[in-house]
Formats: C-alpha cells, sequence, structure tokens
C-alpha cells in the first residue's frame, strides 16, 4: 500500500530544485530507490551519490523533530542525520556492496522540551547502479525491549576485560568467590561479542588493551547497554581517563581487594534504589 502523503510529497517535489537534479535524467536505480524511500511507512533514508545526496520519507522527518525538513529532501547534508551519523564504519561497508545491519543503537533527536533518546536497529543496504555501488539505504526500526538485567540481590553479573590471563583468571575467581556471576575475556572485540549476546550489570575493564582501548570499548559497549555500569583498572592513574564523557568509577593498579568491593559495592546500591 503506498502512502498517499509521501506520494503526494514526490509528485510535489521540485526535483529540479534539488541536488539530485531533473528526474528524467535520474538512472533507474535512483527511481527505484526513490519510491521505496517515500512509500514505506517505516523511517527510512537514501544516501546517493559521491556527494551523499540526502533523501528521506516523512516518517523519519516527523522522527527527527520538528525542526526538521520536511521530506523528500534530495540536498548535500551540512551535518550528517543521526542514522548515518552512528556509525561510518557501516556505510563505508554498504558502499563496498556488504548489507550491515547495526542493533540497539541510541539515537537521540530533538523535541520542543529538549531531547529524546530511544534505541533503533539500523540496517544498511547498498543499492548498485550499473556495475557500481551508487548509494545506500537506512532503514530504522525501533529496537525490541531489551532483556532484563540479573537481580542484583543475587549478585553482579560482571564481565572482565583483561589481557593478562593471569590476572584475569584471578578477579574471575575471586568475583564469583563474592556471589557474583563473572565471566573473563583478554580483549575488546571478544567482550562487546558477549556483550551483543548476554547482559550484564558491570564492565570491569583495564584501560590499556590489544588494538581497541577499554575507553573505547566501553563507549561501544554503553551503546550496546545503556544500564551498564563501568569501571575500569589503570596503571596510569586517571590521565587516559580525564575526557571521558560517561559515568564511570576507576581504580589505580595495583588495587586493594577491599577498593574493587566497594566500586561493586557502589553498583550494587545505585541498582537496588532504582538510580
Amino acid at each position: 500500500m503506498h502512502d498517499t502523503g509521501n506520494a503526494a510529497a514526490a509528485a510535489s517535489a521540485d526535483w529540479s530544485a534539488t541536488d539530485l537534479g531533473d528526474p528524467l535524467a535520474w538512472p533507474q536505480a535512483l527511481r527505484l530507490c526513490v519510491d521505496i524511500v517515500l512509500n514505506t511507512p517505516l523511517p527510512m533514508l537514501l544516501l546517493w551519490g559521491p556527494r551523499h545526496i540526502v533523501v528521506f520519507n516523512q516518517a523519519y522527518a516527523e522522527l527527527a523533530g520538528p525542526r526538521h525538513p520536511r521530506a523528500p529532501g534530495g540536498r548535500v547534508p551540512a551535518v550528517w542525520p543521526a542514522p548515518l551519523a552512528a556509525s561510518q564504519a557501516a556505510l563505508d561497508s554498504a558502499f563496498g556492496g556488504d548489507m550491515v545491519r547495526l542493533a540497539r543503537q541510541r539515537l537521540s533527536f530533538p523535541r520542543d522540551s529538549g531531547f529524546e533518546a530511544a534505541d533503533y536497529d539500523l540496517y544498511f543496504t547498498p543499492v548498485r547502479d550499473a556495475d557500481a555501488v551508487g548509494g545506500v539505504l537506512c532503514a530504522l526500526a525501533p529496537s525490541a525491549p531489551a532483556a532484563g538485567l540479573p537481580d542484583p540481590a543475587d549478585g553482579l553479573r560482571i564481565l572482565v576485560v583483561e589481557d593478562n590471563l593471569d590476572s584475569q583468571y584471578l578477579v574471575v575467581e575471586m568475583l564469583r568467590a563474592f556471589g557474583h556471576q563473572a565471566e573473563g575475556v583478554g580483549d575488546a572485540e571478544s567482550a562487546l561479542a558477549l556483550l551483543n549476546r548476554n547482559s550484564y550489570n558491570v564492565l570491569f575493564s583495564d584501560v590499556s588493551l590489544p588494538g581497541m582501548s577499554g575507553v573505547d570499548m566501553a563507549r561501544e559497549a554503553l551503546r550496546l547497554q545503556t544500564g551498564l555500569n563501568v569501571i575500569f583498572a589503570s596503571g596510569y592513574g586517571d590521565a587516559l581517563l580525564r575526557h571521558v564523557e560517561f559515568a564511570h568509577q576507576s581504580l589505580q593498579k595495583p588495587y586493594e581487594l577491599e577498593h574493587l568491593q566497594a566500586a561493586l559495592a557502589t553498583v550494587s546500591g545505585r541498582l537496588h534504589s532504582g538510580v
């Protein structure tokens, strides 16, 4: 079924005044994609050509807020729309010919009373124009409600990220002895894979890791699980954490057992109080 509002937008748009130019000169792939975008009930955008011209439907315009331009767009954006800004790597992969899905991306859109944030699954689909990728379709779908986190009364569920395997083993076993559920991995990529599948109360990570740093990993982890509590362990004091923009606790290596217990008690108290 075609959305009559979107169909009207397509028919009434003065495309020749946009960066896409006269529709009579469009390649067939672009005509088809514009029709898909404007007649889809889900919020959707099309990023077209080397200049990255953006077309969007009314569903996206309404989601993006009262100050957003009305559909159908068709101009090179001064600022990336939120879904397209979510991951440059995903866009690059889609322009390279790969379909990409980003699960549970926290996007914020302006409202009259401030900003409203919610989780969306993003789908990036490459569109072929002759023998090359001419553009990328981006569809947004509200994420399913996150699975409930473990009850802190039964102990915290903790993901330990430590590349020193001896230290990792000792910390995990110590946390289990305290009544917590703990798992350990040695790098950021393994940690993010677990965070994609399982829910945790606490991410306890070394700041310095092979490959992606602990800070960058935690930033991505918070996109996957917004209620995650982050505790860092660092041998460099707070020098690497001064400009971290998200809430966290930090322990100076070598830390005392009591310091870790105190940090976890703070998390447990916050969860019990519902803060």
